[in-house]
Order: structure tokens, then sequence, then C-alpha cells
């Protein structure tokens, strides 16, 4: 091999060492754009708390929020982001997604919003819940999950 060439392959691996450095440094005061993810903790696709979602058990609910707070649904999970649904039949816990994921988001939900959940019920914890799959607040929609359940925060992992 040349001298050019070792310069040239020396230049290439010093870039690619250095590349999680320069995106770490650009992502703003709060860190690095992917925030503290560090991987699905318990939210990924074969986790346990995913496989509880079911096309089969997709219903839509309207109501108001009666508060959003931060919650682990499952032992093992990183913190997620649920809200209360005040509807005309009841009071349900409706889950959203994983912290890192929601706060990130356009659409934000708040104590007080009117809003259309279409998500599986499941029991957790003895207690009808609602995994959410897209939530519905005035003209905004917040996409969570596809019509198959799969949650729009994994669909990087997916080989399409």
């Amino acid at each position: 091999m040349s001298t050019r060439g070792i310069i040239g392959l020396v230049l290439t691996v010093s870039l690619l060492l250095s590349a999680p450095i320069v995106l770490a440094m650009h992502g703003g005061e709060h860190g690095p754009p992917w925030g503290d993810w560090r991987g699905s903790e318990g939210w990924g696709m074969g986790q346990r708390y995913q496989r509880m979602y079911s096309p089969e058990t997709v219903e839509t609910l309207a109501g108001d929020v009666l508060g959003v707070e931060k919650i682990t649904p499952m032992e093992g999970m990183s913190s997620g982001v649920h809200i209360i649904l005040k509807t005309e039949e009841e009071k349900i816990p409706v889950h959203l997604g994983p912290v890192w994921f929601i706060e990130r988001q356009d659409v934000k939900i708040k104590k007080g919003d009117k809003i259309e959940v279409t998500g599986s019920k499941v029991m957790m914890r003895g207690k009808s819940t609602i995994i959410a799959a897209e939530i519905k607040k005035g003209d905004e929609v917040l996409i969570l999950r596809d019509e198959d359940g799969i949650p729009v925060w994994s669909g990087w992992r997916r080989g399409e």
C-alpha cells in the first residue's frame, strides 16, 4: 500500500472513531439528540409489555384528560407516560409510550385536554388499561403504534 493509501486509511478510521463524539457535542444543551436512550429498556418489540397489545381488543374512547403522569408500567422498564382519561362511563389509565419518545413529540397532551384515544384494552395490575395506538386532540394526531400494535419508536429496528 502506498503512503497516500495509508494516510487515507488513517484519516478514514480517525473520522469514524470521532463521529460519536461530534454527534454528542452537537446535541445541544440537553445532550445528544437521542437523549438518555440507551436501548429498549423494556419498550422494544418482543418484550412482555409490547406483547400485551392485541389488535383484537382495540377500541376508541373519548373524554377529558384528568392527569398526565410518568410511571413504570412493568418491572425492568424505563419510565413511560400515561394519562387518566375520564369518559362518560369510566376513568381509565391510558399508556402512551416511553418518556424519551413522548417528550420529543410535537403533539402535547396535558390535563384538561379533550381527546379521542384508539388503543388495545388490556388488564394491568388488575385494572382495565388502554395501550394507546393513536391520540386525536382537535386537528392534531399523535401516532404511537401501527394497526398491528408495532410502536413507532421501534420502527428504526425493522429492516424494511
